[in-house]
């Protein structure tokens, strides 16, 4: 199987629509002023080039959303140290399962390992921390989750680049306006941000769209591709202090969670 090209549709776009900063739409703490943003954030939108359908499609069903500040707020498990991570996250049968995921599923790593220089291992171990290999990918609806960040004060820049990186989704039909995912707006099987999905998502399977939800195909191969994107080289290790290891650095922030890939990912492939 060839692996497609990279699903680049927007890149440019977005990055010059977030290139000046949001000024009128304030950031807020608390709900009370989400409404009012919302109305100044579809208007800046509109003045750089978003269509009003578009928009109005978007936030037909966007509410502020409790649990996503919640989930924002209490991201305790970062904290932990290594072992109490790995138990919490259930390490050993990630390992155990991702073992007879790659088993299963050989033809479908080795043409991505083919493709992108990528092993097993690694994909497996973010496939299996992110949502047990498929088996939970979010209940929250997505667009609300990346609005109401966009509007939280605590990373509104960041949320914004989301938003407007959504909202190129929700153009080229590649989003549901009714689509759930993860508590911060992460899509699909590893859980890309909106960003991602328009920087690195790959239609693998080639059947003329990028489905990071219901293709395991197209969700491992965009994995990959971000990898890449993110400096991987073809044979060299992936372990702390090798080459790779920076490359799983741009996956999570969290140290925590790089040395959990590392480690899951080398005991799938047996290194």
């Amino acid at each position: 199987m060839r692996a497609m090209k990279a699903f680049s549709v927007g890149v440019v776009i977005v990055s010059a629509l977030v290139a000046t900063p949001v000024l009128a739409a304030q950031c807020g703490n608390t709900s009370a002023g989400f409404e009012a943003w919302v109305g100044a954030f579809k208007q800046e939108a509109a003045g750089r080039g978003v269509s009003s359908s578009v928009l109005d499609r978007a936030f037909s069903n966007v509410t502020y959303n409790k649990p996503t500040i919640s989930a924002d707020r209490g991201q305790h498990s970062f904290k932990l140290s290594f072992d109490q991570f790995m138990q919490k996250r259930g390490g050993q049968a990630i390992i155990t399962r991702g073992k007879a995921m790659k088993k299963n599923n050989a033809a479908l790593f080795a043409n991505i390992e083919r493709a992108y220089g990528v092993p097993a291992g690694p994909l497996l171990a973010i496939w299996g921390m992110e949502t047990g290999f498929g088996g939970f990918l979010g209940n929250q609806h997505t667009l609300s989750a990346v609005a109401t960040l966009s509007y939280d004060c605590r990373r509104s820049d960041y949320f914004t680049e989301q938003l407007y990186a959504a909202l190129k989704l929700v153009g080229s039909g590649s989003l549901s306006t009714t689509a759930k995912g993860a508590a911060h707006g992460e899509i699909g099987q590893t859980q890309f941000l909106p960003v991602n999905v328009v920087r690195y998502g790959v239609d693998f399977d080639r059947d003329g769209r990028i489905d990071l939800v219901g293709s395991r195909a197209d969700a491992l191969a965009s994995t990959a591709n971000f990898l890449v994107g993110h400096g991987w080289q073809r044979g060299a290790g992936y372990q702390q202090g090798q080459t790779n290891f920076a490359a799983i650095q741009g996956w999570n922030a969290a140290s925590v969670y790089q040395q959990a890939i590392a480690y899951i990912g080398k005991a799938i492939d047996g290194q």
